[in-house]
């Protein structure tokens, strides 16, 4: 009895994964129970793999492809945030006798390079001098006034930068350090920080701890500081250090004074912080570029702030400005849902950038989401995550690997967590979604050898994945040979008479079943069979439809595996 016992919780552990990732898990050695992995063909009900899919994991950036998705079914992919500029004063002579007014949206890709085109559109209005001052307008979001996320111990790096209306070279600021001159400069004059350069440039070779400064941000001055410290070869070439430094608004306004002096328009005023006021003339509306660029970038880059920044633009168009994170949460739900998505149990999507360990998401959900958002909006959502072997963070990844342009994923890593999902296309031409979490603390390096295994595998198969040449398979994936499927008995035993191609697999093992167990099945009035495919399935039918198989399973799965899951034969 112990030994049915132990052969049965083995058979919960090791349900619906075919021979080939069997091999790669044990390869791993990751616990399982850390593990989640979810296969399937898209367009049919046939589900290649299922490991813990219905466990709750922590995403990181993964879920991206949630708010993401969202975002493009509420503005499509064409949608271009906007940044408006008036005039609220009398054009006299070439001379605005008033202010200009700017009104951020959140266009998180607002920046330097955007500037020309604004002051030509400045100078065509035939503004020459503003005697007056810039008033800048960032109602459009109700996020507070916080600098960084803080969610972790670099606080101002870049991806901890915290979402703005008038969002501005993604709040970063951008020090050049020239070691041949042993200097450092602003790249744009900023008087809103200031850097203190303690480097020392030595003469060395430019490699190891001399090939780059170090950096801190000092926030309890009077005036923000980016200090610059360690030792540096005087033999490198430009370095650039990046850091949130100053407030996104304030950057704004010193470097459009400064790119308009260069023009000859002068601003006698100041920097002031207020809505629009309703005497104020709109005269020109900056756009970005279209939502699928940008959507790409917090995509393939895994780019947190765009991230933040569409989940509260999807909150604003959907229940109103201003842009709340509960509203932007509230908003992406029920589009997905709308669409057939997020069915399969509860998850919390936080800030919607991953840049959390309270975002919380089953491998089932995320499948049920890029299936959803590739029949929605076909392979030109594809084309935003990142390609295997060719951009994005998968760039070096998977090149000339047999998933090398034949996957789209998006990545996600924390402390702990390394996860991975989106879509392989077959040698065959067939299409699966693919999501491999695992939040373990047995190696990040692991988690990445087990995706990788388990999407060329994928990749590079021609038939049904557990139908594919054993010689092909252990030549492209390094697995042993596997052995040739065939059916061990072709007709239901006796029990509850049955009849159809559903059936509810309860289990797959390497040794065969004995009798007690299938004297188990036959007892409780089911009819099974089993079946050799490289192990030995236990399945409970057939069912004459997929209705009947789904109204039988959580019978099954009570009496013999939570796990058990439908499958057609």
């Amino acid at each position: 009895m112990r030994g049915i016992l132990i052969w049965f919780v083995v058979s919960v552990w090791l349900f619906a994964l075919p021979a080939d990732i069997q091999y790669f898990l044990n390869k791993s050695k990751l616990p399982s129970k850390d593990v989640s992995i979810y296969i399937k063909e898209l367009g049919s009900d046939r589900v290649v793999a299922s490991l813990n899919a219905d466990k709750i994991r922590k995403p990181a950036s993964v879920i991206k492809v949630v708010t993401a998705y969202g975002a493009l079914l509420k503005m499509g992919f064409d949608y271009r945030w906007p940044t408006q500029f008036y005039t609220n004063g009398a054009l006299h002579s070439g001379s605005l006798e008033g202010d200009l007014v700017v009104k951020g949206h959140g266009d998180p890709s607002f920046g330097s390079d955007d500037l020309p085109e604004i002051v030509e559109q400045i100078k065509q209005r035939g503004i020459h001098q503003i005697h007056g001052d810039v008033v800048i307008d960032r109602s459009y979001f109700d996020v507070g006034d916080k600098d960084s996320a803080h969610f972790d111990n670099y606080p101002y790096s870049a991806y901890n930068a915290w979402p703005d209306a008038m969002m501005f070279n993604e709040r970063t600021s951008t020090v050049c350090i020239t070691p041949r001159k042993k200097s450092a400069h602003k790249e744009i004059e900023d008087p809103s920080y200031k850097v203190v350069n303690r480097v020392k440039f030595v003469n060395r070779s430019c490699r190891g701890k001399y090939a780059w400064a170090g950096s801190k941000v000092d926030m309890q001055s009077p005036v923000p500081q980016l200090i610059l410290t360690g030792e540096l070869s005087k033999h490198c070439k430009e370095r650039q250090v990046c850091k949130i430094v100053t407030k996104p608004y304030k950057a704004f306004y010193y470097a459009l004074k400064e790119a308009l002096e260069k023009e000859g328009i002068k601003i006698t005023g100041g920097l002031k912080l207020s809505r629009v006021p309703p005497s104020a003339k709109l005269f020109y509306i900056h756009r970005s570029e279209p939502l699928e660029e940008i959507i790409s970038k917090a995509l393939k880059e895994s780019n947190n702030i765009y991230a933040r920044h569409l989940l509260l633009l999807t909150g604003a168009k959907v229940y109103g400005a201003p842009a709340t994170v509960e509203k932007g949460r509230k908003a992406v739900i029920n589009l997905l849902k709308s669409q057939g998505a997020l069915r399969s149990g509860a998850f919390f999507l936080d800030n919607g950038s991953g840049l959390s360990r309270r975002s919380e998401m089953s491998a089932r959900m995320f499948s049920e989401v890029y299936e959803s958002a590739y029949r929605v909006l076909g392979t030109r959502w594809m084309e935003t995550l990142s390609i295997a072997g060719k951009d994005g963070t998968i760039k070096q990844r998977y090149r000339y690997k047999p998933a090398q342009k034949r996957a789209w994923m998006k990545t996600g890593t924390l402390k702990y967590v390394k996860n991975i999902g989106g879509y392989v296309k077959d040698r065959a031409g067939n299409y699966y979604s693919v999501v491999i979490l695992v939040n373990t603390k047995r190696g990040r390096f692991r988690a990445v050898e087990l995706q990788d295994s388990i999407i060329n595998w994928l990749a590079q198969s021609r038939k049904t994945p557990n139908e594919d040449s054993a010689k092909r398979a252990s030549k492209q994936v390094d697995r042993p040979a596997t052995i040739e499927t065939k059916e061990a008995s072709s007709t239901p035993k006796k029990g509850k008479k049955t009849s159809g191609n559903y059936y509810i697999q309860i289990a797959s093992v390497t040794k065969k079943p004995d009798s007690h167990y299938l004297s188990k099945i036959e007892k409780s009035g089911f009819s099974y069979k089993v079946v050799y495919e490289k192990r030995y399935k236990v399945l409970i039918g057939g069912y004459p439809s997929r209705e009947s198989a789904q109204k039988a399973l959580p019978k099954i799965r009570q009496k013999f595996n939570k796990g058990a899951f439908i499958v057609t034969r």
